[in-house]
């Protein structure tokens, strides 16, 4: 965990058989005929490749020589130690500083800022939620829940925490009243699919009290069903599921405009067409419930590759351009720059 001080702001440092023969009896081997002799000399077939887990990155790579290659880099096996941190290597803004604010926290994801200045932090592949306290200027980390499944999406509203899973969504009421003692939380809904492949979340409370996310594309590139590829929103209590916006493949970051009250969301595209296309999104939606975002008919990239958004047949497909793009080196964060700013930034 990285600390961003002008006044104060935070980023995330830390950290994602064999064939068997059985040889035939000697009698046998002696009464072969000569076809099954030249068959038990012939040189082994090459093994077939086990099948990929469920949300592996490398599902979908070309097998050509080039694409075996490329691989994602693994995440540490540990947290980095403090003292390891590249920090000279980090650039900040004019007027702003970084510094440490905590280590020690594997596979950090979100932050979150509590009303009593509690840090909450989640994790994509752990199963913890961890909160930082700070206690005039010692930081101590405590861990709010565990036994989750892919707990990615964290978000507090008026003192309570919602949790999105890859599968649920969850709550703890009052949790900075309950850090020593956190209670187990408390499932608000269940009714999600449970595809390994982009399906940890990012959550929101929007201006209209209600929770924001998103149900990921279960694959690199195909057609989703009707669950999937789209971004929904709950009342507080569990109720009255909606859907959002659709044609999304995966967000991986959302945030709402502070004057304009609209939801902007970063977008991964697919993986394994080429380094250039196409290129990750910084979207907007303006017109909940009919927005479409074009997955998995088309995309936006830039004037450089002259390839249209609006490039399919389908009827209300890619109804929202982008409102920005960048080549495929993933954006991987969103928020605001300051209450009332109406700043957006994305990382």
């Amino acid at each position: 965990m990285i600390h961003v001080s002008r006044r104060s702001a935070l980023v995330l440092a830390g950290t994602l058989g064999s064939l068997l023969a059985a040889a035939p009896p000697a009698a046998a081997q002696q009464q072969a005929p000569p076809a099954a002799a030249e068959q038990q000399t012939a040189p082994p077939t090459a093994q077939q490749p086990a099948p990929l887990p469920p949300g592996s990155p490398l599902i979908g790579r070309p097998d050509t020589a080039a694409a075996q290659k490329l691989a994602p880099i693994a995440p540490p096996p540990i947290p980095a130690a403090a003292d390891k941190l590249p920090l000279d290597k980090l650039k900040a803004p004019k007027g702003f500083t970084i510094d440490v604010y905590a280590s020690g926290i594997d596979n950090a994801r979100t932050l979150r800022l509590g009303d009593k200045g509690t840090v909450f932090v989640s994790s994509r592949l752990k199963d913890k939620i961890h909160a930082i306290v700070d206690k005039g200027g010692t930081r101590e980390v405590k861990v709010v829940a565990s036994g989750l499944h892919r707990p990615n999406g964290i978000v507090l509203h008026k003192g309570t925490l919602y949790i999105a899973e890859l599968s649920q969504i969850s709550k703890i009421d009052n949790v900075e009243d309950k850090l020593d003692n956190p209670p187990k939380p408390t499932v608000i809904f269940i009714d999600l699919p449970k595809d390994e492949a982009h399906g940890w979340k990012f959550l929101t409370v929007g201006p209209d009290e209600k929770l924001y996310f998103q149900v990921g594309a279960p694959c690199n590139i195909c057609m989703p069903s009707e669950r999937h590829a789209k971004i929904y929103r709950l009342n507080l209590d569990g109720s009255g599921l909606e859907v959002v916006a659709s044609g999304i493949r995966q967000i991986v970051g959302m945030d709402w405009h502070p004057v304009l009250k609209q939801l902007y969301f970063t977008e991964n595209q697919r993986d394994w067409l080429s380094e250039d296309i196409p290129e990750d999104k910084l979207n907007r939606v303006t017109q909940p419930g009919k927005d479409n975002f074009g997955f998995p008919y088309c995309q936006r990239c830039s004037g450089r590759t002259r390839l249209p958004w609006a490039c399919a047949s389908t009827p209300g497909v890619c109804s929202r351009p982008p409102t920005a793009t960048r080549s495929s080196s993933r954006a991987m964060g969103l928020g605001t720059a300051a209450p009332r700013s109406g700043v957006m930034l994305s990382w």
